[in-house]
C-alpha cells in the first residue's frame, strides 16, 4: 500500500511539474515531508529524483541548442564548488542528522518563500530589469563575478533544502541577463540544475546517507508518464491562474517550514 502511495505522490507532483513547470523540488519535499518521511531523506531524495527528471529536458534543450554553456559553467563554477562543501560541513560538524534539521527546514522554508516570490512577481522581475539601464550597464560588467557568486548561492542552498535549482535559479538569470531570450534562460537553467542536483544528491548519499532508493524508484514510476502527460495538459490551461494558486500554496509551506 504504501509503495501504491508514494508512486501515486510521484505521479501527482509530475503531472503538476508538467501542467505549471515549476520545479519538483519545490512540491516534492514538502509533499515526502507531510508524508512523514525524515526530513534529511527527504531532501536527499528529492535532489537525485530532480537530477534524473530534469536530464531528459536537458537534453531536449541541448538537441534545440537553446542553451549557453557560457552561463552554465559560470554557475557551476560557484554552484558545484558550495554543494560539495555544504554536504561536507555538514557531515564534519554535526554528530547525526537531528542535529541539523532545523538548518535544513529553514532553509527549505525560505527557499519556499522566495520561489512563491517569483512565480507570483516574474513579469515584474523581467520588465524591471530589461528597462533599467544604469542595472544592465552595471550587470553587463560584473557579470561574470555576479554569476558565479549567485552560482555560489544557489549551491548552498538547493543542498540544503532541493529548492531553488528551478524557479529560482530562472529569476536570478532573468534579472542578471534580462535580453537572454526566455527559452535560452530555461535551457541554461535546467542544463545547470542536472550537475548541480546530481552532486548535492550524491553528497547526501555519500556523506550523510539521506537517499532512500526505494522511495526514489517509486516516485520516478509515478512522475516521469505524469510529466509527460502533464505538460500536454498545461499547453491547454490558463498558467496565469494556475501559477499564483501554486505560488500561495508553496508560500503557505514555506512560512510553516520557515517559522514554525
Amino acid at each position: 500500500m504504501e509503495i501504491l502511495l508514494y508512486i501515486l505522490a510521484g505521479a501527482g507532483v509530475g503531472l503538476a511539474v508538467g501542467v505549471t513547470g515549476v520545479g519538483g523540488g519545490s512540491l516534492m519535499t514538502p509533499l515526502l515531508l507531510i508524508f512523514g518521511f525524515p526530513f534529511n531523506v527527504a531532501i536527499g531524495t528529492d535532489l537525485l529524483y530532480a537530477a534524473i527528471t530534469k536530464a531528459g529536458g536537458a537534453w531536449a534543450h541541448k538537441r534545440q541548442g537553446t542553451i549557453n554553456w557560457r552561463l552554465v559553467g559560470l554557475l557551476g563554477a560557484g554552484s558545484i564548488p558550495a554543494s560539495i562543501a555544504t554536504a561536507f560541513l555538514l557531515d564534519h560538524a554535526f554528530a547525526q542528522a537531528s542535529e541539523y534539521e532545523h538548518l535544513l527546514t529553514s532553509s527549505l522554508g525560505i527557499m519556499l518563500i522566495l520561489t512563491s516570490a517569483v512565480l507570483l512577481f516574474k513579469s515584474q522581475i523581467k520588465a524591471q530589469a530589461a528597462s533599467n539601464d544604469d542595472h544592465n550597464r552595471w550587470v553587463h560588467k560584473h557579470s561574470s563575478t555576479i554569476t558565479v557568486i549567485a552560482g555560489f548561492l544557489l549551491g548552498v542552498f538547493v543542498t540544503l533544502s532541493s529548492v531553488g535549482a528551478g524557479a529560482f535559479c530562472a529569476a536570478l538569470l532573468l534579472v542578471l541577463y534580462p535580453h537572454l531570450p526566455a527559452v535560452r534562460v530555461v535551457g541554461t537553467d535546467i542544463a545547470h540544475a542536472v550537475p548541480l542536483t546530481l552532486i548535492a544528491g550524491l553528497g547526501h548519499l555519500i556523506l550523510l546517507g539521506n537517499v532512500d532508493f526505494s522511495l526514489l524508484a517509486c516516485l520516478l514510476i509515478g512522475s516521469l508518464p505524469a510529466i509527460h502527460f502533464g505538460t500536454k495538459i498545461g499547453a491547454k490551461l490558463p498558467n496565469k491562474v494556475l501559477q499564483p494558486i501554486l505560488a500561495s500554496i508553496l508560500l503557505g509551506l514555506g512560512i510553516k517550514f520557515a517559522f514554525f
